[in-house]
């Protein structure tokens, strides 16, 4: 019998979709036709045949079906490149422009061929064009186009993968609400939907991808915005409670004997802000609730060590702790810092500071190995008190004896519910998260309303600002004198590439073709290695570790390196197509330099610029402040960004913007808590829906099972 539950139904089943075109809609996210419910059209096109270039006015929204004369790629004086087209519509010609376009777009200019455009008309010395319009294929003899959207004037536009069309996503979520339309569930109570006037969430869904008025649909949208956050504040709100009426088990003393043999051996002072937020963990610590804070600071500032006076803190008090990092290679690189620390105040694996101390420390990472089995035993018999790993650290098979203190490093990789699940499972240890990426102080509370937040806001007084420089590709020669200087001095360079590997859905500089030039023909004397997501761990390991002593010189890389690394000799940072990196992920690369006392560089290389990408990096070279890049990040995400909020320490979400939509941010926060004052295990009859909805697909959502 066939489950019409559009949540449990895989998207392959859809008529017309089948097994290939279901990997296609995989490579979207969509998983199953709930998701493709959820798909929302990125913007609308309005096919209105009548309309005539000759009766355009200025300022006026155009829609037309036009055939495409010509088309050029040019590069104007500042650098910043333009993609124009002639069109006629069989009486007058009128140009199309592009300042921001990728090359999926000159392959649908084919001259003879005819295009939907839909923009804006401006006027430039006295001739009219439509500036950047949205287009698509104007073909009526498609295949799959069935009679349902043959003479629709408005058409949704989505977002598109290789080898999917309109047409085809079109028809499979007709095809979709067709067959599965009744089994769609609500997710608000009826006191809400009344409350915001909100549609039932049948009807909306339809209107979002049916809509015969595209201005409806902010306010349809509106509902899906409103859920999405009111869930998270739920589970926030719910945390939150948590927080406030557990008494933790495992209680902490300031004996001050580890933080002061930890304080004598360092080598620099500590800074007032790293001081300021020792005292805060420690008042945490020694308090009768779980500690649940959110340490947040600038690259460089100095986490690490503040994080160690902690762990030492519970270690000194006979617990066992441990330390949590997105990536095997930060774990390494948190292992080996740490361990040398450990030795520098007088301690080996399985041997003591004195008697009453040990200190015994592991790295734990992903797949097995027989080391990894001997550690799992030593912890869970309480041998091992210092676990450093990925979240592979929390896989269900490995136990800990007392653990009273976890870290949790790049924080927005763990979700709300994850947190929880953390807190129970081994009895409300005092938890305490990392980011790297400041988050402004106007989203902190209320996204992450259940932690306290603290601020290491000052940099150590040896560290020289890095000079950020702005480089456009045709210049390269130019950066390229620059690095060979820095390599004269026997200093170290990372190169930054967006893709791995060559592609044809994107024209971006990718790693592999890059790291052969510069070893056949720019560096070809110079050690250089190439490193990507791809390599073995084993290589991934020898290659950082290369880097590290010095034996490499270059380091061609992608995003892996964003994280952690900390090499002091290190002194430039180059990026290609800086321009389609987000501003927190071009700070966190730029945060890999400047880790020494020598003057640092960090190049952006740009192929072309348009207005936001402009202001982002315009922002790069005016800052080095954490705190202002942020704020100036999640303004310009209101208006969308290529990385999301993956990069920016801010949780990601599938309909709403914490920028544009704070009206329903907070007053989704201000129900979820009231209603979780109100009645905290939900058992109210007139919360049975919330309860139902949220265990059966929020909590179970961000489970463990993961790692």
């Amino acid at each position: 019998m066939l489950d019409y539950n559009p949540r449990n139904t895989e998207i392959q089943f859809v008529k017309g979709i089948g097994e290939f075109r279901g990997k296609l809609f995989r490579r979207l996210g969509i998983q199953t036709v709930n998701d493709l419910f959820e798909f929302f059209p990125r913007e609308y096109i309005h096919r209105t045949v009548d309309a005539k270039i000759r009766n355009l006015q200025v300022g006026q929204l155009a829609s037309m079906r036009v055939k495409i004369v010509s088309f050029c790629e040019i590069t104007t004086k500042k650098g910043t490149k333009q993609l124009k087209a002639i069109t006629t519509d069989g009486d007058r010609l009128m140009e199309c422009v592009w300042f921001s376009f990728g090359s999926w777009l000159t392959k649908l200019l084919i001259p003879g061929s005819y295009i939907w455009i839909n923009g804006q008309v401006k006027e430039y010395q006295g001739n009219k064009f439509i500036s950047q319009p949205q287009i698509q294929e104007a073909k009526d003899d498609e295949e799959i186009t069935s009679d349902f959207w043959k003479d629709r004037k408005i058409l949704p536009i989505y977002s598109l993968t290789s080898k999917l069309t309109f047409n085809i996503v079109r028809n499979s979520v007709y095809n979709a609400f067709a067959l599965y339309h009744n089994g769609i569930d609500e997710t608000l109570p009826d006191f809400l939907i009344k409350k915001y006037s909100f549609l039932e969430r049948k009807i909306a869904l339809q209107k979002m991808h049916f809509t015969s008025n595209p201005k409806e649909i902010p306010k349809v949208k509106s509902r899906f915005i409103y859920e999405e956050f009111f869930y998270l504040q739920l589970m926030i709100a719910k945390n939150a409670r948590y927080k406030t009426d557990v008494i933790k088990q495992k209680k902490h003393i300031n004996k001050n004997i580890l933080s002061n043999k930890l304080l004598t051996c360092l080598p620099f002072t500590l800074t007032n802000a790293q001081k300021r937020v020792i005292s805060e963990i420690f008042q945490d610590m020694v308090s009768d609730k779980p500690m649940n804070r959110l340490i947040q600071g600038d690259v460089g500032a100095g986490k690490t060590i503040v994080t160690l006076f902690a762990l030492l803190l519970a270690i000194e008090n006979g617990y066992q702790v441990a330390l949590i990092a997105p990536t095997e290679i930060l774990a390494e690189q948190h292992f080996k810092t740490i361990s040398r620390l450990i030795f520098q105040i007088g301690t080996r694996e399985n041997h003591s500071l004195n008697q009453n101390i040990p200190i015994n420390i592991c790295l734990i990472k992903g797949g097995k190995n027989k080391q990894k089995k001997i550690d799992k035993e030593r912890i869970e018999n309480g041998e091992i008190n210092f676990a450093i790993g990925t979240h592979a650290l929390f896989q269900k098979d490995i136990k800990f004896k007392n653990l009273s203190l976890v870290v949790i490093d790049e924080q927005h990789r763990f979700g709300v519910a994850q947190r929880a699940e953390l807190s129970k499972r081994h009895e409300y240890p005092d938890l305490l998260y990392l980011s790297a990426t400041p988050i402004p102080r106007s989203l902190a509370m209320t996204v992450f309303g259940e932690m306290t937040v603290s601020s290491i806001d000052e940099l150590p007084p040896n560290r020289k600002p890095v000079k950020t420089i702005l480089v456009f590709e045709k210049n390269r020669l130019q950066v390229y004198e620059g690095l060979k200087s820095e390599l004269s001095k026997g200093r170290q360079i990372y190169i930054v590439c967006p893709l791995i590997e060559e592609s044809e859905k994107v024209d971006l500089q990718d790693a592999e073709t890059l790291f052969e030039a510069l070893v056949t023909d720019i560096f070809p004397n110079v050690n250089i290695a190439l490193l990507h997501g791809k390599k073995s761990n084993k290589e991934k390991e020898q290659i950082m570790e290369d880097f590290s002593s010095g034996k490499i010189k270059i380091l061609v890389s992608t995003t892996v390196i964003e994280v952690g690394i900390d090499v002091e000799n290190a002194t430039t940072m180059l990026i290609e197509h800086a321009e389609r990196f987000g501003l927190a992920q071009l700070h966190q690369l730029r945060g890999r330099v400047g880790r020494g006392g020598e003057q640092s560089f960090c190049y952006l290389i740009a192929y072309s610029l348009g207005e936001m990408a402009k202001e982002r990096l315009h922002t790069m070279i005016s800052t080095n402040d954490g705190f202002v890049i942020a704020e100036k990040d999640l303004e310009l995400r209101g208006a969308g960004d290529m990385f999301g909020t993956a990069q920016s320490g801010l949780p990601e979400f599938k309909f709403a913007n914490l920028i544009t939509d704070q009206y329903w941010l907070n007053t989704a926060k201000q129900d979820a808590f009231f209603i979780i004052d109100e009645d905290f295990e939900l058992e109210n009859e007139k919360h049975n829906l919330i309860k139902n909805y949220y265990e059966k697909y929020i909590v179970e959502k961000e489970t463990f099972s993961n790692f």
